[in-house]
């Protein structure tokens, strides 16, 4: 498998890596995690446990826009050292993305969500180089 093929994939894990902290709030916030209606619970969150959930809900934003890069990149067989670090510098930008919103730095969250962004759309133009 190519490596912006296991990026997608890192990527879908992130997803879901993103949302055990947010478990971990709710667990905290009333001492049981409300499994019965967790869309409530969390709407309760404030502090970590809201930044928490908004960097879960925003890993699924990106998730398609960056998806949809690798494959217009893929079909288009536009393959090579461009497309494997654009896939690459997604990747890490939104495991720092996740990192700075739970430390609540916030300049430094908005700035490796652009970067992540860039890289989703400079996939989609990769065909075009």
């Amino acid at each position: 498998m190519s490596l912006p093929f296991w990026c997608i994939f890192i990527s879908a894990i992130l997803i879901f890596i993103a949302k055990a902290p947010v478990a971990r709030a709710m667990q905290q916030e009333s001492g049981v995690y409300d499994n019965h209606h967790p869309r409530s619970q969390q709407a309760r969150l404030t502090g970590f446990g809201a930044r928490a959930l908004a960097a879960h809900l925003n890993s699924f934003e990106a998730f398609p826009l960056f998806a949809v890069g690798v494959l217009m990149a893929h079909v288009t067989q536009s393959n090579g050292v461009l497309v494997d670090g654009l896939a690459l510098a997604f990747v890490i930008s939104r495991v720092l993305y996740l990192l700075f919103y739970w430390a609540d730095m916030h300049w430094q969250r908005s700035l490796v969500w652009g970067l992540g962004l860039l890289c989703s759309l400079l996939l989609m133009l990769t065909p075009v180089v």
